[in-house]
């Protein structure tokens, strides 16, 4: 089975098969880990307005029955895409970006994140090994989490003050933010007003502040900048009134030298997915190229989340 394309760089093996995934129980994840420059995009990275050709989505989805699959996704009209065979893991209702990450030593590659089970928080570590086994093991952060429908984690890591957040988006209408405490979280409070959107993922994480991107019900397109000050307000602004109603899952991935961004909306009723190109977000100014839907992929998980590493920080506002 192949390995993401991501792992096979820095875990040096050709083939992946898949192991049975273990019940919940705690996992040895790893508090700080080290660069691992070699599992970044290999070769040039230009501006999107350039050449978003030569950008890659890197796209993957749990599924209700227990697997996970990713594939990389290249810009282009149309995108072309590779898809790689799944590997077990556990049943999720909906999750956050997966990063990439080795020890200390440098001799143990394993991805972690985020994700809802029923009511109950998890982190994952899925440790990757070079004889081309996987392993997820589990650790239950919290419960009271079913009326949640979105989950979205920053990773600012890079340069101190350093942040690790995570965002929940619930059916009350609320958006709260949580801040990484030791092993757990601690709340930060919340802001009212986003009743009407839908889904949401990072796509800026800088020392001051992190910015959302959204969708409404409606089919408008939104960014939030939320400050990293407790007290600060968000900075809402509107970058597409319509064309995003279909979308349940948003997947971003930086993309050139000047804040570009490539984005994947997954439409869950359907199991397609279509990629667009955005310049740095700038409100309604933001330029935006469709590159139409993804062929050849089945997307049919629970929701659809960036594959990133630990240091690759997103700019895109």
């Amino acid at each position: 089975m192949k390995l993401q394309r991501l792992a096979l760089a820095v875990a040096g093996v050709g083939m992946l098969a898949a192991t049975a995934a273990s019940n919940p129980a705690v996992a040895a994840g790893q508090a700080d880990p080290k660069p691992n420059y070699a599992a970044k995009i290999a070769g040039s990275n230009p501006s999107v307005k350039a050449t978003a050709a030569a950008c890659i989505s890197w796209v993957g989805w749990p599924t209700a029955a227990g697997t996970v699959q990713d594939a990389d996704i290249t810009a282009g009209r149309p995108p072309s895409a590779v898809v790689y065979e799944p590997f077990n893991f556990v049943g999720t209702r909906t999750n956050a970006s997966w990063y990439l990450a080795a020890n200390a030593a440098g001799t143990q590659y394993y991805f972690y994140g985020l994700l809802l089970q029923g009511g109950n928080l998890y982190r994952h570590t899925t440790y990757v090994y070079d004889n081309g086994t996987t392993r997820p093991t589990f650790a239950r952060i919290g419960s009271g989490w079913t009326s949640f429908k979105s989950i979205a984690t920053s990773n600012y890591s890079v340069a101190q003050p350093r942040h690790s957040y995570l965002y929940g988006l619930n059916t009350n209408g609320n958006l709260y933010r949580y801040a990484q405490s030791g092993g757990g979280f601690r709340s930060l409070g919340s802001f009212a007003g986003f009743r009407g959107f839908k889904t949401m993922t990072v796509i800026s994480e800088t020392a001051t502040y992190d910015t959302l991107l959204m969708t409404t019900n409606a089919g408008a397109l939104y960014t939030i900048r939320i400050p990293v000050t407790a007290t600060a307000k968000p900075v809402v602004k509107l970058i597409r009134s319509s064309g995003f109603a279909a979308y349940e899952s948003l997947a971003v991935q930086g993309c050139g030298t000047r804040g570009g961004s490539l984005v994947v909306g997954v439409d869950h009723d359907t199991d397609t997915g279509y990629q667009y190109a955005f310049s740095k977000m700038n409100g309604t100014a933001t330029a935006m190229s469709s590159y139409g839907r993804v062929p050849g992929v089945v997307f049919n998980g629970v929701n659809h989340v960036s594959f990133t590493t630990h240091y690759d920080q997103l700019v895109g506002e």
